[in-house]
């Protein structure tokens, strides 16, 4: 097989460009403290727009776990630090192989991350030791909803 030297490092310049991308939009996210010093999970994933090709990503902060998914990526941020976890990295199924063991794509993060969605869903399921109780998740998401709803009264 021939390649195409300045091609192959064109795609692998885009490839390492997206990380960049990922911890920026996570960063943002973190700068918007959606549930003040609480820490979060940023729930990434695609949706496919009404035309059917286009897709979009979208970053949802969350205060409980979601349940594993291709095509997905979670990662749990800490207000007021500067650490920002890395849960799972899921591509589209299609995808996979490309990540794999000796490819240019190659990622442990990714290759465990898959190896558990197949494997064991229940390790990347799991609750974490410092996620809060559920009473605590429901009372602030109703002190969320109460203060959307005064501003909007006004």
């Amino acid at each position: 097989m021939k390649l195409n030297f300045l091609e192959t490092h064109d795609r692998f310049e885009y490839f390492t460009k997206q990380s960049f991308e990922i911890a920026q939009c996570c960063q943002d996210l973190i700068n918007q403290r959606p549930f003040g010093e609480h820490a979060f999970y940023i729930f990434a994933h695609a949706r496919t727009a009404d035309d059917g090709v286009t897709k979009r990503l979208i970053w949802q902060p969350r205060l409980t776990r979601p349940l594993a998914q291709s095509n997905s990526m979670l990662f749990k941020a800490y207000p007021g630090t500067d650490i920002i976890k890395e849960i799972w990295i899921i591509p589209a199924r299609e995808l996979w192989d490309q990540f794999s063991k000796g490819k240019m794509l190659q990622n442990k993060k990714i290759c465990d991350s898959i190896h558990n969605y197949i494997h064991n869903r229940d390790k990347l399921n799991a609750r974490e030791d410092d996620d809060l109780s559920d009473d605590a998740v429901d009372a602030i998401y109703k002190q969320i909803s109460l203060a959307a709803n005064l501003k909007m009264a006004y």
